[in-house]
């Protein structure tokens, strides 16, 4: 088997032609673009390639070979970019240590074209960071601050999950999963934040992280790396986020509900979508501000903001008019369409957690309407068992709940696997309406019949779930 090279890792005086192998992940597409907009020739290659990034990638531009293949390293690039959905037996990793190409991981590459030289900011969390990243993005740019910003999904009101802006200050979504197959640390390591938001920390990642101490670990090592001068937004309410930072060098300022908080949410309220609320900082009134995305969590994130952006100097009224402003995120809330009276909604929720928080949110947005939970478990946490019976408790604000079946994962036993069957018979013991499918057709075929005027449909999945929302909204369409 072909190694690579470590003296090999670093990019070379000159460049033209990178490629990246993995490039449909919502991080390495939008490298991609910002590379292209830099004025590389840029190629790439992926496995899996479904919608938004094989949309945002073809609309660039820029060419996805598919399936991996040694030959799409032919011509030969200047420079790859190696993405940590590639393992080392990857035929295009093998092609690389063979023919002796230098190469970076996306951290890397990220830190050394995009971070370096700029006031890095960067959101880390279990939860919440891409519609915190996107917030804090979107709110600079109101402010005309013409930022840059790389985050993990598409920015509805900039169409796309990328910006080069020639401001001072850089926005970074802080993954917190492995950097690549030759450096497992955590990708926001790379990351140079002199700033930073932490949301939340749970255990995830289990195919990564061997237990919640492993995922602890790595979190404080990052809330160590602002510099003395910089700040740490820190959600204190959460016992395992206070331990994460106790050892920051910089200033931390945790947000909240308590009353103890700097800065504490309060009068919160949703109506029509919208979610209103107050800050409280220092136990003083800061300002009143209007969010359009519903949930108490959503508000959270937004009080991050607030916090971070008071420190780079806006004051309140500038604050609202930016987050006021806010155009939403693909596949956070995103309605996808409304057909015969049915509301379609497209969520990356996938985390127990997150799931719950989520409708919940819905639940008050779409108040007296009847609540459809359609859940796909796709990442490597939430097809294991580890999290089976958190499942069953995430659910109690849907009507009714259609489960998909997971696809078995290789190298794990049977016995260790999350079984939708048996989330479905937990729901059912709680009083839930609800039911187990082989697969996305099999759903469809099922709730298409059952749906009726202001029913509100939430679809769950980080993936592409077999074009389930089109498809879905189709079937309505054609229902007479």
């Amino acid at each position: 088997m072909n190694e690579l090279d470590p003296s090999l890792n670093h990019s070379p005086a000159a460049i033209h032609h990178i490629h990246l192998l993995g490039i449909c992940g919502t991080g390495m597409a939008a490298l991609a673009g910002m590379l292209q907009k830099s004025g590389c020739m840029v190629t790439g290659s992926d496995q899996q390639v479904y919608p938004p990034m094989s949309d945002f990638l073809t609309q660039a531009g820029i060419t996805i070979k598919s399936p991996y293949a040694a030959e799409n390293l032919h011509p030969k690039p200047d420079l790859a970019i190696v993405g940590n959905v590639i393992r080392k037996t990857n035929p295009e990793a093998q092609e690389l240590a063979r023919l002796g190409i230098p190469y970076l991981s996306f951290p890397q590459a990220l830190s050394e074209f995009f971070i370096t030289g700029k006031m890095s900011l960067v959101v880390a969390g279990t939860h919440g960071k891409t519609t915190t990243s996107a917030l804090l993005a979107s709110a600079l740019v109101h402010a005309g601050y013409d930022p840059s910003f790389m985050i993990g999904g598409i920015v509805r009101e900039f169409n796309g999950n990328f910006r080069l802006g020639a401001g001072k200050h850089v926005v970074l979504e802080g993954d917190e999963y492995d950097t690549a197959f030759f450096d497992k640390g955590s990708k926001f390591l790379h990351y140079q934040p002199q700033a930073a938001i932490l949301t939340s920390l749970e255990f995830d990642h289990a195919d990564i992280f061997q237990d919640l101490a492993a995922v602890e670990a790595a979190f404080a090592r990052f809330a160590a790396l602002p510099p003395e001068d910089g700040l740490l937004v820190a959600f204190l309410d959460d016992p395992k986020v206070a331990a994460a930072v106790a050892r920051a060098r910089c200033r931390v300022e945790g947000y909240g509900l308590r009353p103890e908080r700097h800065w504490r949410l309060a009068d919160v309220r949703h109506e029509g979508g919208l979610s209103h609320f107050t800050v409280i900082r220092q136990g003083e009134f800061f300002g009143q501000f209007t969010l359009p995305l519903p949930g108490r969590h959503n508000c959270l994130n937004a009080l991050a903001v607030v916090a971070l952006l008071s420190h780079l100097g806006l004051d309140a009224a500038a604050i609202a008019a930016g987050l006021a402003a806010f155009g939403g995120v693909k596949r956070r809330q995103e309605v996808r369409g409304v057909e015969k009276g049915v509301t379609l909604i497209d969520d990356f929720a996938h985390h127990p957690t997150a799931v719950k928080e989520t409708l919940a949110a819905l639940k008050a947005a779409y108040a007296g309407q009847r609540l459809v939970a359609v859940f796909e478990p796709r990442t490597n946490s939430s097809r294991r068992a580890v999290f089976q019976d958190d499942y069953a408790l995430a659910f109690d604000d849907a009507d009714m709940v259609l489960l998909r079946e997971p696809l078995p994962l290789p190298d794990v036993a049977p016995e260790l696997m999350f079984s939708s069957a048996q989330l479905n018979d937990d729901l059912r013991q709680r009083g839930k309406n609800a039911r187990v499918f082989a697969d996305a057709g099999a759903i469809i075929a099922t709730l298409l019949p059952e749906l009726r005027e202001n029913d509100v449909v939430a679809i769950l999945s980080n993936g592409g779930f077999d074009g389930i929302h089109e498809r879905l909204l189709a079937a309505l369409r054609q229902r007479p």
